[in-house]
């Protein structure tokens, strides 16, 4: 399929060469909401110790390391990892704990986390690997949470979503029968969730390891 070759080609772009726009082509694109949707999922993280997959330039890791959590940060992108560490610094935070790497094959021992997190991220988080080794890595009753898609209420926003491709033009009762089965097939206790902000409808995956 050539759209979908297309849209890979992209967010290879921004992840890698063209890192250094992500922050204005995310803002551009969700209007400035981009960091404010990521930030409602901290009150779904369980325990101290907190793995986010996909860390991007690092506006979650600040967010979450705010709330004095043991917070570890994993990007496959070399660049991103890059603007992670310098927003990092700046803020004056030591010892960044930041980790390069694919999240099929995570670097890190058996039960080490409490809960994964990850907003906004591609296919990979479907992928059975990534959730096989979620499972290796989180504790048991361990939480996977995962915001996968928005739908903005700015209906200018909504159309740049749905060219891009982030924010779906289906229904939940559509979407959810798609998002759901690669949880529960891993082994996950999967609910899905919507929660409704003044900036448009974000939906969340809450995945828990019996």
């Amino acid at each position: 399929m050539l759209l979908p070759r297309i849209k890979r080609r992209i967010f290879n772009w921004l992840y890698h060469p063209l890192a250094f726009t992500y922050d204005l082509v995310a803002g551009a694109v969700s209007l400035g909401h981009w960091n404010e949707w990521g930030r409602q999922t901290l009150p779904l993280i369980q325990g101290a110790r907190v793995l986010e997959l996909g860390h991007g330039p690092g506006y979650l890791q600040l967010s979450l390391r705010a709330l004095n959590l043991n917070v570890v940060g994993l990007d496959e992108s070399r660049q991103m990892g890059r603007l992670a560490s310098g927003r990092l610094r700046r803020e004056g935070l030591a010892g960044l704990n930041l980790a390069r790497g694919l999240a099929q094959w995570l670097p890190f021992p058996q039960a080490s986390f409490d809960t994964l997190v990850s907003i906004f991220p591609s296919e990979y988080i479907f992928d059975g690997r990534t959730l096989a080794e979620a499972r290796r890595v989180l504790v048991p009753g361990g939480r996977f949470v995962v915001m996968p898609v928005a739908w903005p209420s700015n209906p200018l926003l909504a159309w740049l979503f749905r060219i891009t491709g982030e924010s779906p033009a289906p229904a939940l009762d559509v979407i959810e029968p798609k998002i759901k089965p690669p949880f529960i097939q891993a082994g996950f206790t999967t609910e899905i969730e919507t929660l409704d902000v003044e900036s448009g409808t974000l939906m969340i995956v809450i995945a828990t390891l019996e």
